[in-house]
């Protein structure tokens, strides 16, 4: 058989399905329970939301078209992915002021498991010498919503797919369009990622990208631990410089400064590399897997706060890094797209629900390590912050 397909949201064609539920009877009757839900969510912050909640068996996920196809929060057995925000969302983007005077209002909506930075900046707020604020907190992908939704389901290989396409553009600006696809397998603990950046304008469109995947108490609280293969580690300030002793674990709660880390890690032969965030017991984990060539640095951000303000780590792939975009101009970081241009990002997230899932990603990772000697600095360096 092959692969079926259904468009949820198509607004060139003026298609737009408010649900359905889809699954093996859909398909083929013989295959395992799995299902597909599309709906729209109602009342507070997060009316007129709509989401795509995938179970293939093992591992429940919900995909966010109207935030960027971001996904709000997954889960496996006993591993919960996601975290508590402050913030209860996922927000409508009508309710996020990005553009209020503070830089910050991004934050407003800020509550899914994996959110994306981008995509013409993605760092620290900024502001013209007049006080005019040009560049708001991580950009705005993350409140566009997707013009083009489809799922589909291969029964050969038991994969289910959803992509979603979300344009960034503006007139006399970029012109960037974002194509997501989420892929799973029914029973796996695992799902990929590959999102596909094209230029749409004929001129050169700059792009900024990072990752913001972010994961909260069982995983992250005090004495988890985090796993990288690190061929460099600067701190990113005087605050994160206090954590470099220490940067694989994470501290008790209570109100202290963010500390953020800045990482190249070690690929393998095949140019990926591999991370792991695992709770204080060893029993349960999250593995992140993406290619070291199309993502050169990771952010590794600590928010140990006590429980009602939101502890948080953040594990970051990216291709530069989150602070102001003309620091990062000056660096050379910011990535420029021919007319045309096509930039893709590959990534794979696990699940882990045992200690033996645990041991053996951890055993990965020391693997990768072997492949290099780590430089670890215990101050910030010129080049990687305004020092």
């Amino acid at each position: 058989m092959t692969r079926k397909s259904w468009v949820l949201t198509d607004v060139d064609h003026d298609v737009y399905v408010p649900s359905c539920k889809l699954g093996p009877g859909d398909v083929d009757p013989t295959l395992p329970p799995f299902s597909i839900r599309k709906r729209t969510l109602r009342g507070g912050l997060r009316d007129g939301v709509d989401v795509v909640e995938i179970d293939n068996g093992a591992l429940r996920l919900t995909i966010v078209p109207t935030r960027g196809m971001g996904i709000h929060r997954a889960e496996c057995g006993d591993v919960k992915l996601g975290w508590q925000s402050p913030v209860r969302g996922p927000v409508h983007p009508r309710f996020v002021p990005q553009d209020e005077a503070s830089g910050i209002g991004w934050l407003s909506g800020f509550d899914e498991f994996l959110v994306r930075c981008g995509l013409e900046y993605c760092g620290a707020p900024e502001w013209d010498a007049a006080g005019k604020l040009v560049h708001p907190l991580h950009g705005r992908v993350a409140n566009l919503p997707a013009h083009y939704v489809e799922v589909s389901f291969d029964p050969a290989s038991r994969e289910i797919a959803v992509t979603g396409i979300v344009d960034e553009a503006r007139m006399f600006s970029n012109k960037l369009r974002l194509k997501s696809t989420l892929r799973t397998v029914l029973g796996s603990s695992s799902f990929s990622i590959t999102d596909e950046i094209t230029n749409l304008s004929a001129q050169p469109g700059e792009l900024e990208m990072l990752y913001h995947i972010n994961q909260g108490a069982p995983l992250a609280g005090p004495g988890a631990r985090f796993a990288a293969p690190v061929q460099t580690l600067v701190p990113k300030d005087a605050a994160a410089a206090v954590d470099i002793p220490t940067w694989q674990t994470y501290p008790e709660a209570k109100q202290q400064p963010e500390r953020v880390l800045f990482f190249e890690l070690v690929p393998g032969d095949d140019g990926w590399t591999k991370t792991m965030l695992s709770s204080a017991d060893g029993k349960l984990g999250l593995g992140l897997s993406f290619d070291r060539r199309q993502f050169p640095l990771f952010t590794l951000w600590k928010n140990p706060l006590p429980a009602a303000d939101g502890y948080v780590t953040g594990l970051e792939p990216c291709i530069n890094l989150p602070h102001t975009k003309s620091f990062e101009k000056s660096q050379g970081r910011v990535a420029l797209l021919a007319p045309g241009e096509t930039r893709r990002f590959d990534m794979r997230l696990e699940a882990l629900g045992s200690t033996k899932d645990v041991a053996r990603v951890q055993g990965e990772i020391d693997a990768l390590q072997k492949r290099a000697t780590p430089k670890i600095f215990n101050e910030p360096q010129s080049g990687w912050s305004p020092v």
